[in-house]
């Protein structure tokens, strides 16, 4: 997903003069290409990402389209006062490119981990959040965010996530169904994806058929499109790999108190609390219970009873 993103900026500094890129120190490798080909537009400020943000802020009012890209805790924690008064406050045409997802960096541990940033996304006005699923996603989330005049966050897992979508072009702001499904309906974000691709792989082997949607838009989130999709549901499982009090989970439970739909709402992701767990990917997956095993237990034993 990664390279995708970067990719489609650069495809798009062909035609246009306006886009920038800054870094944090990060994905260096990644940027080789552009920096060659747009050496005026494209700058590595360090380890200095309060600097980072304001800089970003200076240059769109100066009528340039600026990308940042940086691991999300730096990106987004660590000068979270700059993003929220000099990005959007002023409702500037600034991207956010976050890498490291959920709990991608694993083991790496808390410090590098990313299960609380839709939390934070949600306390800022102005700002576009997009978590995407695969590839496809990811280039469509770029292009929205190419023509965006207002803050956008994008945040990615790091590389080597496969296609999921069958279709190349849709419209990335709306709930994508990725198959038709009956009484359950499974919604989700990022790269977790795959693993409910696979629980629900598991799922149809015991003639379970659940419903799966991608919300690759997260911030605002279009709960009336997603109501509408699961109407015919008796059961909607959120899962994501953020923390369960501020994911869409927690979004949707807010909805769905006020909507009282005639569904159940059942939500997976990571207990809130400092993880000290050390696994790898993989293993914390399993650990958190958003492993494809542990998805498909959940269901067989909470929601079908």
């Amino acid at each position: 997903m990664r390279n995708t993103l970067i990719n489609t900026i650069i495809d798009a500094c062909k035609k246009r003069e306006d886009v920038f890129v800054i870094s944090g120190d990060a994905g260096l490798g990644v940027f080789d290409e552009f920096k060659e080909a747009y050496k005026n537009r494209f700058l590595n400020l360090g380890i200095a990402e309060q600097n980072m943000a304001s800089f970003a802020a200076g240059l769109a009012m100066s009528d340039f389209k600026v990308y940042i890209y940086n691991i999300i805790p730096f990106l987004l924690y660590r000068c979270y006062e700059q993003v929220r008064n000099d990005i959007c406050y002023q409702e500037l045409p600034v991207t956010l490119v976050g890498i490291g997802s959920g709990i991608t960096y694993a083991p790496q541990g808390m410090t590098h981990y990313s299960v609380e940033d839709l939390g934070l996304a949600q306390t800022l006005p102005n700002i576009k959040v997009f978590s995407p699923l695969d590839p496809i996603e990811a280039k469509l989330a770029a292009e929205y965010s190419l023509n965006c005049k207002s803050p956008v966050y994008i945040r990615l897992a790091k590389r080597g996530e496969p296609n999921i979508h069958k279709k190349e072009n849709f419209d990335i702001t709306e709930p994508q169904l990725i198959e038709e499904g009956e009484d359950i309906a499974i919604l989700f974000h990022g790269s977790i994806g795959v693993e409910v691709l696979k629980a629900v792989g598991i799922l149809k082997k015991e003639k379970i058929y659940p419903k799966i949607i991608s919300v690759p838009m997260v911030i605002p989130i279009n709960s009336e499109k997603l109501f509408s999709m699961v109407k015919s549901a008796k059961y909607v499982i959120t899962v994501e790999e953020h923390f369960l009090n501020s994911g869409i989970g927690s979004m949707l439970s807010r909805e769905y108190v006020k909507a009282k739909p005639n569904w159940e709402l059942f939500t997976l992701g990571i207990p809130d609390g400092f993880i000290h767990v050390i696994k790898d990917l993989d293993g914390m997956r399993e650990y958190f219970g958003i492993s494809a095993a542990r998805i498909a237990e959940y269901i067989r034993k909470k929601v079908i009873v």
